[in-house]
């Protein structure tokens, strides 16, 4: 690539990610949050600057080879799983179950009462650790499953939104190998996620602009048949723009992992890397 083409394409990258990042970084240079949009520039350690910065796909560092194998093997069991498009989003009501916080500034748009007859009336089978782990004392045994930070590979599946907005995560910590078209594609799916993930929370954000474009926020009433049907569709359209992500990071992280067990493999190489 020559240096006219890799301007044009670093220059494309900022534009793209430009109407995230900036009102992000007015935001906090005003010191004023926001509850859905900070969330992918706080939650996640990647720095705004380095979201920006534009990068061609490249080698795998031998150093970040074991993260290269964990999340290959992350992202192969995710995509063998058959999704559950039956949770509703009730991760985000667990976290508030009769406890008198809240994990947000907004008041809840049922009442405290209100939300915890949702979470009583509902089966929940969240299989996200990030999620379950942030359930309130009394939620956490309403769980039918106990994921934990180290079983992920047992119990993550692609229809989770946190497992969707995680493969920004694991984008961006591969990047120098993915390449930053992959971590804008991911950081997009996220960023839409989100939007999802808090429009069917039991906080009343009425009003809130919700993306770069102006849409304001509208709950997804997943106490009621029709926010149900809302948010299964939805389950279901982000869990289809997922895929091919995760695919081209399994072929990507496939190949790089190949390429350096293939030089561990190789008799005659004197420059065999060790792990």
């Amino acid at each position: 690539m020559n240096a006219e083409e890799w301007e044009q394409r670093a220059a494309a990258h900022t534009a793209r990610l430009g109407p995230y990042v900036e009102p992000h970084l007015e935001r906090r240079r005003l010191q004023v949050k926001h509850p859905v949009h900070d969330f992918l520039f706080t939650y996640y350690s990647y720095r705004p600057s380095q979201l920006m910065r534009w990068q061609p796909p490249g080698e795998l560092d031998a150093a970040k080879l074991p993260l290269a194998r964990s999340t290959l093997a992350l992202l192969r069991a995710t995509a063998g799983r058959e999704g559950n498009f039956g949770c509703f989003g009730l991760h985000e009501w667990a976290m508030v179950y009769r406890d008198p916080e809240t994990r947000h500034p907004q008041p809840l748009r049922l009442g405290h009462d209100g939300t915890n007859r949702v979470v009583d009336s509902h089966r929940i089978g969240c299989s996200h650790w990030d999620a379950y782990r942030f359930f309130t004392p009394a939620a956490l045994p309403l769980n039918t499953l106990r994921p934990f930070k180290d079983d992920r590979t047992d119990f993550e599946q692609p229809a989770c939104l946190h497992a969707t907005m995680d493969l920004y995560k694991h984008a961006y910590r591969l990047a120098g190998v993915l390449g930053s078209d992959l971590v804008a594609d991911a950081f997009e799916l996220a960023w839409d996620v989100r939007i999802m993930d808090m429009r069917a929370a039991p906080y009343d954000m009425s009003g809130l602009v919700i993306d770069p474009y102006g849409i304001e926020w509208t709950p997804i009433t997943i106490e009621t048949s029709e926010g149900k049907r809302e948010y299964a569709a939805l389950q279901r359209r982000y869990a289809e723009r997922a895929t091919p992500i995760r695919e081209r990071m399994v072929e990507a992280l496939d190949q790089a992992v190949d390429a350096i067990d293939a030089i561990d493999r190789s008799p005659s190489s004197g420059t065999a890397i060790r792990h």
